[in-house]
């Protein structure tokens, strides 16, 4: 038989579209020619996207695989969240080099309610099917324990770089952090899943997932990586213990000033991995930087919410008018004491920041960039001369108003 007669059939212009979209903003997917055939298969695939609700608040990183799995959902396939109320009680281990805390099942399950609530303003609610692991790991006897265990091999499991790097370094791996990707390769057997979407530290559970469907028989799901989403300092993964998140569910005005404070580079990085699209380049980076603060907040609120928080912030920054800027309020009583005292104060209860007084000193107060209606406060222990109806400006994107 000819080479020509055994060629797969070339994809339709339409699934072409389909895949170069799909596979937009990856980092890696396993692989280009198998998702496309699985799309010219013209059914509706079973796209799995897994998660731990170990914190019971989503932040944007969070999103960026929430957003792939939207666009699987807008061409018409059946999007997956598997909630994992029976893994997160194991905890996942990957990037620790401990092992996680464990959570009971009803701090999880509480977590889970808010967490869904939240990647509801990511996905569509009514082509989304909700899925609990727990809901075939609590069946299985320890006799299926054992049997799914015998099909890996410990060799196989400190492939993991987590796991090599803690057994190089002495510190203990605990048997039952090995079992977290068996478990959620066995995920992807119970929901005979097509697609499984993941970061890009998800890769080798995944994997183990394609491996476990074959052995069943099953058709090897396509993975597909997502990038890491870096903070807002556009270094480290974004994290709440990095101090360098935008929570989907925070107020739209704290929203719109984190995303201003982005560099132009990473700014790009948040249009392709959050919005899923490329910037305009004819605009000017800081009018490009307002219109992607605008539709981030619009996105997580509302569209009249987006263009109040850009309203705000150019009436802050842009126009300086600090007077008609919708400014967080403080009461003046409650500052008494000197400077440093009642901005460590302010920080903390307006912004939610702890300031270490070296920090304020060296970094706000001795730099004039503490002001009180315009009058710089330089020494850090004179008197706090704040009084209700005036505007203690702490940086250029943090201001009070006294009450």
């Amino acid at each position: 038989m000819s080479d020509a007669a055994t060629a797969e059939p070339p994809l339709t212009p339409e699934v072409q579209e389909a895949l170069a979209q799909l596979i937009g903003g990856t980092s890696k997917v396993l692989s280009d020619q198998e998702l496309g055939k699985k799309l010219s298969q013209g059914r509706p695939l079973r796209i799995k996207f897994g998660v731990d609700p170990t914190a019971p608040d989503i932040h944007l990183g969070h999103t960026v695989p929430l957003e792939k799995l939207r666009q699987f959902q807008e061409l018409g396939h059946h999007a997956i969240l598997l909630i994992g109320d029976f893994t997160a009680t194991v905890g996942d281990p990957t990037g620790r080099s401990t092992a996680r805390p464990p959570l009971t099942r009803e701090e999880v399950l509480a977590n889970a309610a808010t967490y869904t609530e939240q990647a509801f303003k990511v996905l569509d609610r009514e082509k989304t099917e909700i899925i609990f692991n727990g809901d075939w790991f609590r069946k299985m006897t320890y006799e299926q324990v054992l049997k799914l265990n015998a099909r890996v091999t410990l060799q196989q499991m400190l492939q993991r770089e987590d796991f090599k790097e803690r057994v190089a370094k002495g510190t203990e791996v605990r048997l039952h952090e090995i079992q977290y990707p068996i478990m959620q390769g066995w995920d992807s057997v119970e929901l005979k899943s097509d697609v499984e979407i993941g970061g890009t530290d998800q890769l080798f559970n995944m994997l183990v997932g394609r491996d476990l469907q074959k052995e069943e028989g099953q058709a090897q799901q396509s993975v597909i990586c997502m990038p890491l989403l870096e903070g807002l300092d556009g270094v480290k993964k974004m994290s709440k213990s990095a101090h360098n998140y935008v929570g989907v569910n925070e107020p739209p005005i704290e929203m719109f000033g984190k995303l201003m404070s982005i560099s132009d580079e990473l700014m790009d990085r948040y249009y392709l991995l959050l919005l899923g699209a490329a910037r305009d380049e004819s605009l000017h980076p800081m009018e490009a930087k307002k219109e992607l603060a605008r539709r981030i907040v619009a996105r997580y609120h509302c569209e009249e919410e987006g263009k109040a928080a850009r309203e705000d912030w150019e009436t802050r920054f842009s126009k300086r008018d600090l007077n008609a800027a919708d400014l967080p309020e403080l009461s003046a009583s409650g500052l008494g004491g000197n400077v440093l005292e009642a901005v460590s104060k302010v920080f903390k209860e307006s912004f939610n920041l702890e300031k270490s007084n070296g920090e304020l000193r060296k970094q706000f107060i001795t730099t004039g960039a503490i002001q009180l209606d315009g009058e710089k406060l330089t020494d850090p222990f004179a008197d706090f001369p704040g009084q209700p109806g005036q505007i203690l400006r702490l940086s250029k994107k943090q201001s009070v108003r006294l009450s």
